[in-house]
């Protein structure tokens, strides 16, 4: 796929992402802000946590992304029994008595994550090297895994019991933290009139993996000035306790502040946010559209702000 100039590019990666919008419409109803977060995650090359309790068609939007994106797709459903081996693959005996590696459901370019917080840690760690790095080790052997390669992992917060919290570390991997919330009143009605009929809806595929790359390239492409850079690393380090730009709501509700993997993703982001809005670079509105999703997941309240009620939502809006 070449394009004259990046200028040009920008102007196609606009019209696929207005393309691919009406496309994930036809099977998904609302949650515009949910689509173009896990949109952005997938152009930056990150990964993205979706949080919702159950029947909020968290899977089916997976689903329905990898489908119009055209890009392989494997769903792993993760249980307390669910071992390394079953999700990156393992080594058997061949006919010729030699060993042969079996590729796991993680060798896809999107894996669906079903339920994470239902794994063991050490199913979960084999998951965390494979987010990082983009391959797995299994007897002792490196593997790299397809590209473009995204995981989009979900969690349901309502139903604790028998469930294994993410640790932070793994937490962190993930460029965005997406709350999904009850549809309008409006929006149900237009669900339920859709799922309780014959109808079946046919995906076209907007984009191939090739195009995906290079628009990945074109998001790091994009120039930023110093300011909004600035704003970003400010933001991020407003949340942490012993920094000198330390604001005094942190210090009064939070435990612990996010990491430089925060301020990286404010940035990516603020970019891939930026194109798509026509902006050919960032503005600090750019960083702050994104600075929630981003941040939620990396700040940790005290037991005061639990306390008093406090949300991480709130304690971001106040620092921005």
């Amino acid at each position: 796929m070449q394009f004259k100039s990046d200028t040009e590019a920008a102007e196609a990666f606009v019209a696929k992402y207005k393309q691919l919008n009406s496309e994930i419409g036809k099977v998904i109803v609302g949650q515009q802000d949910t689509i173009k977060d896990v949109l952005i995650s997938v152009f930056c090359k990150g990964h993205c946590l979706l949080v919702g309790v159950p029947g909020l068609a968290k899977t089916l939007l997976v689903n329905t992304i990898s489908d119009v994106l055209g890009l392989s797709f494997n769903r792993i459903q993760f249980t307390p029994d669910l071992m390394p081996g079953d999700i990156i693959g393992s080594e058997i005996l061949d006919e010729s008595r030699n060993f042969k590696f079996v590729k796991g459901p993680l060798f896809a370019n999107i894996i669906l994550a079903d339920e994470i917080n239902r794994t063991p840690p050490k199913t979960q760690a084999a998951l965390l090297e494979a987010m990082q790095e983009r391959h797995v080790t299994a007897a002792g052997k490196k593997y790299e895994l397809g590209n473009p390669f995204f995981v989009l992992a979900t969690q349901n917060p309502i139903e604790q019991e028998g469930t294994y919290p993410l640790p932070e570390a793994q937490l962190d991997r993930f460029m965005f933290n997406v709350w999904l919330d009850y549809p309008k009143f409006e929006e149900e009605l237009q669900v339920v009139k859709q799922t309780t009929t014959s109808g079946n809806v046919k995906l076209n595929k907007i984009l191939t993996s090739e195009e995906i790359l290079a628009f990945q390239e074109l998001v790091r492409k994009v120039p930023v000035a110093d300011n909004v850079v600035e704003y970003a690393v400010k933001l991020v380090n407003k949340t942490r306790l012993n920094s000198e730009f330390s604001s005094d709501v942190s210090k009064k509700y939070l435990a612990w502040g996010a990491g430089p993997r925060a301020s990286q993703y404010l940035v990516l982001g603020a970019k891939c946010h930026a194109l798509l809005n026509g902006k050919f670079s960032p503005d600090i509105e750019d960083v702050k559209a994104i600075a929630i999703p981003v941040l939620r997941h990396r700040v940790v309240l005290n037991y005061k702000a639990e306390a008093e009620g406090m949300n991480v939502e709130s304690i971001i809006k106040q620092l921005m």
